[in-house]
C-alpha cells in the first residue's frame, strides 16, 4: 500500500512508450493521488486526462527537438522543487522508463542536494515496447544472445573502433533518437562489414494505433528508400533477431506515419 507523509515528495515514474495500458499499477496509483503531475509530451494523454485527479495541477514539460519544443531541464528541476517544499505530492512522469536516456541523474541531484525524499518507478522503455509489438524478440538462441541500448545523439563522439564493433557484433543493437541519423548509420555499418543479410527494423511511434514498422535487410538498403522521420518518434533495431518479424508480427499497423501525439491536443506549455 503506498504511504504517504506530510512532507513533499516527488516520484520519478515511466509511463510506458505510448499505450496507456503500459504504465505500471504503482505508477498509475501515484498519478490518480498526485498533487502536481510533471509529465512528458510522449507520455499518453489518455493517462493524464482520464486517470488525473480533476484537481491536479498538470503541466506539460518535456522535449520535442524536431518541433523546436524544449523545455529546459533547470526549470523542470525548479518546478519539482517548488512544489514539493510547498508539502505536495509531485509526480514527475517521464515517457518509456525512468532510467534509460532521460535526465533522471539531473533531477536526482537536484533532489538530495534539496533535501527532497523521493521515490522512482520503473516503466516499460520504447526498446521493449516496439520489440513486442513488431514481434521482434530482442535476444534468442541463434540469433542474438545479447542485446545494446545506444544512441547517435552525440554523433560526433562516436570513433571508428566503435563502428567496427557495431557492424561485428552479434549483438542485438537498438538505437533510441536516432531516426534522423539513419542514413549515417547503415552507411557506416555497411562501410564497416556488417552482415548483408542481417535486419534493421525502423519503428515508428511504437504501441501506439499509429505504429508503422519499416524493415530491411542491409542488403537491400541500395535498392529501397529509407522512410522520413520528421516530427515522429523513432526507434531502430539491428541484428539478426529482426528477420524474426514478418513470421512473429501481431500488432495490425496503419499505413500512416501521421502523429498520433499531433492528433492529441496537448496543452504544451513552458514550465516557468
Amino acid at each position: 500500500m503506498i504511504q504517504i507523509s506530510n512532507k513533499g515528495k516527488v516520484i520519478l515514474a515511466g509511463a510506458g512508450p505510448g499505450d496507456p495500458d503500459l504504465i505500471s499499477l504503482k505508477a498509475l496509483k501515484y498519478l490518480k493521488i498526485a498533487d502536481v503531475v510533471l509529465t512528458d509530451r510522449l507520455v499518453s494523454p489518455v493517462l493524464v486526462d482520464e486517470y488525473a485527479r480533476k484537481d491536479a495541477e498538470v503541466i506539460y514539460v518535456g522535449k520535442q527537438c524536431s518541433k523546436g519544443i524544449h523545455t529546459p531541464q533547470k526549470d523542470i528541476n525548479e518546478l519539482m522543487l517548488e512544489f514539493a517544499l510547498m508539502g505536495k505530492l509531485v509526480l514527475r512522469l517521464k515517457g518509456g522508463d525512468v532510467s534509460l536516456f532521460s535526465n533522471v541523474l539531473d533531477e536526482l541531484n537536484v533532489l538530495v542536494e534539496n533535501g527532497i525524499a523521493y521515490e522512482i518507478v520503473p516503466g516499460v522503455s520504447a526498446a521493449f515496447g516496439a520489440a513486442a509489438y513488431t514481434g521482434i524478440p530482442l535476444t534468442a538462441r541463434e540469433h542474438s544472445r545479447g542485446v545494446r541500448f545506444l544512441t547517435l545523439y552525440d554523433l560526433k563522439n562516436v570513433t571508428e573502433n566503435q563502428w567496427k564493433d557495431w557492424a561485428s557484433t552479434e549483438d542485438t543493437l537498438v538505437f533510441y533518437m536516432s531516426g534522423q541519423r539513419l542514413n549515417t548509420l547503415t552507411e557506416q555499418l555497411l562501410n564497416n562489414g556488417i552482415e548483408k543479410q542481417k535486419g534493421i527494423a525502423i519503428v515508428q511511434q511504437a504501441t501506439t494505433p499509429d505504429q508503422k514498422t519499416t524493415v530491411f535487410k542491409f542488403e537491400e538498403l541500395e535498392t529501397k528508400q529509407l522512410p522520413e522521420f520528421e516530427y515522429v518518434p523513432t526507434l531502430l533495431i539491428i541484428g539478426n533477431v529482426v528477420n524474426l518479424h514478418q513470421k512473429f508480427a501481431w500488432f495490425t499497423e496503419k499505413t500512416t506515419t501521421e502523429s498520433y501525439f499531433d492528433n492529441h491536443k496537448i496543452p504544451f506549455q513552458n514550465a516557468i
